[in-house]
């Protein structure tokens, strides 16, 4: 090719090159000094869930990505053992109150009668006792001994200690009887009664805990352990994620911080739906600085000093997923004017 026609193609190359740039740059707006784009990823926060006993499981009624809602029951363990240890304690604080009644209620007056019985029978046997001694001591004093032996005074004696002492000994019974049951002996057996009541609230408790119920609105990101497993404290059996909030950590350069306040707007994006954002709201600035994460994406350099950002989000729609890439927009404040001298 002739090298004359070479020197006016490219000449002409050039002009149009440069009409391109001209016009690119006419038409793209310039940077927002007030507007601030940051990269970050969606954190959800997650609960594992466990049976706060040790037994084996009976049913499961979710599975992965199922939803689930504040009280719903998840789980539940096998009963048969603590409902029979119920039934056994429901039995024992029976027996138990009765007995607190019985004290409580005294003698009969048939026991009190039978009481005043033997005390009448055991004075006239002292009386009888004490008459036989009489007449041989009487005999053995007129005689001077001699009419009465006295191993016969002696038995006669012995006898009438014996009864007076039986006598005595139903008096006191009858008091007793009078008297009725001492504070003591009630208030030990209304403090076995408490004893036992308290059992019983300690097994329906453990029956209460065989249940799995969900403590907020989640979704089920793992079921761990089938029924016929043993569970225990130790062993979670679900794991769910908590929709609501959603948050998105984002890192900001400490020259932006002066123009970030909690509770300011935002909006985040999706790589696969960026033009649909979702209303957010900052929600925590750290008030310690660190290095850039690797996994954040940003014009700056990854060693530079950032400070994290926590942004509360609102997913209706439920479009974000745990460690998905967001993109949060938010409006600068205005730069507040130095205070004159």
């Amino acid at each position: 090719m002739n090298k004359k026609l070479l020197l006016p193609l490219a000449l002409v190359a050039v002009a149009l090159a440069a009409g391109a740039v001209w016009a690119w740059r006419a038409q793209t707006p310039a940077a927002d000094p007030d507007s601030l784009t940051l990269y970050g990823n969606v954190d959800i926060r997650q609960v594992s869930l466990a049976f706060n006993a040790s037994e084996r499981i009976a049913e499961l009624r979710v599975q992965e990505g199922d939803k689930v809602h504040a009280g719903d029951l998840l789980g539940r363990l096998d009963r048969r053992t603590t409902r029979l240890r119920l039934e056994q304690s429901q039995a024992q604080i029976g027996a138990q109150r009765q007995a607190v009644q019985r004290l409580k209620a005294g003698s009969r007056p048939e026991e009190i009668a039978q009481a005043r019985a033997s005390v009448a029978a055991a004075e006239a046997e002292a009386e009888l006792a004490d008459r036989q001694w009489a007449r041989l001591q009487a005999t053995s004093d007129a005689t001077a001994g001699r009419g009465v032996s006295r191993q016969d005074l002696d038995s006669a004696a012995a006898r009438r200690k014996v009864a007076q002492a039986q006598a005595e000994g139903a008096r006191k019974a009858l008091a007793l009887a009078v008297a009725g049951p001492r504070r003591e002996d009630i208030a030990q057996a209304e403090q076995q009664l408490a004893s036992a009541q308290a059992e019983q609230a300690l097994i329906q408790r453990q029956i209460d805990e065989s249940e799995l119920h969900a403590p907020m609105d989640a979704v089920v990101r793992a079921r761990l352990l089938e029924p016929g497993d043993m569970a225990s404290p130790q062993r979670p059996v679900y794991t769910l994620a908590i929709t609501q909030p959603k948050w998105v950590r984002a890192w900001v350069a400490e020259a932006d911080l002066p123009r970030l306040q909690p509770g300011m707007a935002a909006e985040v994006a999706i790589d696969s739906q960026p033009a649909a954002r979702i209303a957010a709201r900052l929600g925590a600035i750290s008030s310690v600085a660190e290095f850039t994460p690797k996994t954040v994406q940003t014009p700056d350099l990854r060693t530079s000093l950032v400070y994290e950002l926590r942004f509360v989000v609102d997913d209706a729609q439920d479009r974000l997923r745990l460690g998905m890439p967001a993109t949060v927009h938010l409006r600068l404040a205005p730069v507040a004017a130095p205070a004159r001298p």
